[in-house]
């Protein structure tokens, strides 16, 4: 009598390993009606974008640590990557699903501290949590989605610049901004030389390079080709592009990384009981769907896609004369902070700020964690960051 085997799993299985699509969470953005958590909100109206285009009933969504001391002179601006927000530091509470990104460098008695400095994070222009983005509301009542236009670096520096003057800030003491954060640091530095003393460029550059375009455009794919992106307009779905936007971040995840750590941490491993020879997985996929898993519960789809296009096409140079010139416009003291082991943003692009702002000063994060490195080496960034504005002389 024969006994009827199960079937051996063939390649239709490999769908197994997709971020699961839940009902009824088409986006992980924040909207109006949500616990605000610490957030506050800044309207700024009608505002027009680089591109001629007026985005209307414009809001900022940003938090503050510390008391803007009198003169206004210990104002501090923290600049998020890009899928950040304005939680730096503080713990997960309703309204804020993780804990501040860059805890260990700001609070009380760290280096910045906010029993001195007056600390302003916001939610970048185009953002997902509590900004206005493609998941707000249009003046018509429904969200922005595919109608949502297209942002830039200056866009969103300048939005900005309009919290500084809400909150009274003339001059920051130090403007200091990670990867993306980065990009509108030095901004900041090229566009308003005049309200930046100090300014901290980390893991960062001052034009997209080609390789970064190339990574950014796969995430774009991923996004548009979930069949459930329905062109950006995916709010009243009951599903959203939650499977393009996972893959986007196991994309971009691999490039935060190196590839030494990545194999120092997890090698050939199985993941559990899992056989990857019959469609198991190695623990390395675990971990990529296990931050794509995590990205996908606080974040939008739309927004990733805007701003990495604000990513593709930051160039500090253009309609300057080009990187050098714009980068000469800087007059604050400068540091600049690269990853040794980055493969996202390599040295050479550090090496360019340097040779390119009048008044600099590099470090170097030695880690095998790759990109993150500034997030990953807490101790050695929190050190680099304290020599500096120790250094500064009134």
């Amino acid at each position: 009598m024969s006994v009827t085997q199960p079937p051996t799993p063939g390649v239709g299985s490999a769908s197994t390993k997709l971020v699961d699509r839940k009902a009824g969470s088409p986006t992980g953005a924040w909207r109006p009606g949500d616990e605000p958590g610490n957030r506050r909100f800044l309207d700024i109206g009608d505002f027009t974008l680089e591109s001629g285009v007026i985005l209307p009933d414009t809001v900022l969504a940003f938090e503050t640590w510390g008391t803007l001391a009198p003169a206004a002179d210990n104002a501090v601006l923290i600049l998020h990557a890009l899928t950040g927000d304005s939680h730096v530091t503080g713990p997960a509470a309703p309204g804020h699903p993780t804990p501040g990104w860059w805890d260990t460098l700001i609070g009380p008695g760290r280096a910045i501290d906010t029993e001195r400095y007056f600390v302003v994070a916001a939610n970048i222009l185009g953002g997902c949590q509590g900004s206005t983005g493609p998941s707000s509301t249009a003046p018509d009542g429904r969200p922005w989605g595919s109608r949502f236009p297209w942002l830039t670096t200056r866009d969103q520096v300048e939005a900005e610049t309009l919290l500084a003057d809400a909150l009274g800030i003339e001059t920051f003491h130090l403007v200091i901004g990670a990867s993306l954060g980065g990009h509108r640091a030095v901004e900041w530095g090229a566009s308003h030389p005049e309200r930046v003393r100090n300014l901290a460029l980390v893991a960062t550059g001052a034009s997209t390079t080609a390789d970064q375009i190339a990574w950014c455009h796969l995430q774009e794919l991923a996004i548009v080709g979930d069949p459930f992106f329905f062109d950006g307009d995916y709010y009243s779905h009951s599903v959203g592009p939650v499977r393009g936007l996972g893959l986007a971040r196991a994309i971009a995840h691999t490039t935060y990384r190196s590839a030494a750590e990545l194999d120092a941490r997890f090698g050939r491993s199985h993941q559990g009981e899992e056989d990857p020879a019959v469609g198991g997985r190695y623990q390395i996929e675990s971990y990529l769907d296990h931050h794509s898993g995590k990205l996908i519960s606080r974040f939008d789809a739309n927004t990733y896609l805007i701003v990495t296009h604000s990513m593709m096409v930051h160039d500090v140079g253009i309609g300057r004369g080009g990187t050098e010139a714009g980068l000469g416009r800087v007059t604050a003291r400068t540091l600049v902070v690269d990853v040794d082991s980055d493969r996202l943003f390599l040295s050479e692009q550090a090496e360019q700020l340097v040779a390119c702002i009048p008044d600099t000063r590099r470090a170097t994060i030695h880690s095998l964690h790759g990109h993150d490195g500034f997030l990953v080496e807490a101790d050695q960034m929190e050190r680099i960051l304290r020599d500096f504005l120790a250094e500064d002389v009134a």
